[in-house]
């Protein structure tokens, strides 16, 4: 089972990981960037770097391993087109007999225009989704100074790996533990809720019933669950399952009116 949890360097790294890593200044991170590649040149994955302005595409030709691929992706391409060529590359490293693949994925920040920020959201959690079932390590670097702080901590949300220069942990993590379900923990309040909305509309435009485990969630107050039915009611045609939840979450679910037929959400223990 996934969990979510801080790495020291990238050195800790472990197969299905997806890590946000908040880059230091350009040199350091390049250095860092060089440990990473030789670390999968050592355990014999396939680097696979997405941009072709990141760390690794900027290094010295004979620096970088003859197994990696630049994927020149234009900036305003969608969620799914980066996606399939990602896996189009996983499968080629299971036909060449590698052990995975390590995706280095250097993430500008999302231009100031409707819906970006959910796009930013729905990327990142099908290569999350991605990581888990095929066993790659996808780290999507950063460079906080670029970020907006609020666009930041959405990124963080949506990733159970961190590593980098410290910043305040996400209120919650979403992140994937199998087909079409997804674990919740931290906490759920009024100030996450609209990114937790955005998140599950993301998870559930991708399957017709999604399940969010609870088992590891603090505690969801009135504005998380108002924020889970909304997402609900925007896509009719999805269902919810939560699992997992305590007797308390499930009592003020109750309370507030949402355990009906009407509400598409099954909240369950």
């Amino acid at each position: 089972m996934r969990a979510a949890r801080a790495l020291a360097t990238l050195d800790e790294v472990e197969l299905g990981d997806h890590v946000c890593w908040r880059m230091r200044p350009a040199g350091e991170s390049l250095a860092d960037a060089r440990a990473f590649v030789a670390d999968g040149a050592l355990y014999g994955d396939k680097i696979v770097v997405v941009g072709s302005a990141g760390a690794i595409a900027r290094m010295p030709r004979d620096a970088r391993p003859s197994a990696s691929v630049v994927l020149d992706v234009p900036g305003a391409a969608d969620s799914d087109f980066v996606l399939a060529a990602v896996r189009r590359e996983a499968r080629t490293a299971v036909r060449e007999g590698f052990r995975s693949v390590r995706v280095l994925n250097e993430r500008t920040a999302p231009k100031a225009v409707p819906g970006a920020r959910e796009e930013l959201l729905a990327q990142e959690l099908k290569l999350d989704q991605f990581a888990s079932e095929s066993g790659a390590i996808v780290v999507c670097a950063v460079r906080p100074s670029e970020w907006d702080a609020p666009t930041l901590e959405h990124m963080g949300c949506v990733h159970p790996h961190e590593v980098g220069m410290r910043a305040e942990h996400p209120a919650f993590r979403m992140f994937s533990t199998g087909a079409d379900s997804w674990s919740v923990d931290g906490v759920i309040d009024s100030e996450c809720a609209p990114v937790f909305n955005a998140a599950v509309r993301a998870a559930a435009l991708r399957a017709p019933t999604v399940t969010l485990r609870f088992d590891t969630l603090d505690m969801i107050d009135a504005a998380g669950m108002h924020a889970l039915v909304d997402a609900a009611r925007t896509l009719p045609d999805r269902r919810v399952l939560v699992e997992g939840a305590n007797e308390t979450v499930r009592l003020c679910w109750e309370l507030a009116g949402y355990a009906t037929a009407d509400v598409s959400v099954v909240m369950g223990a």
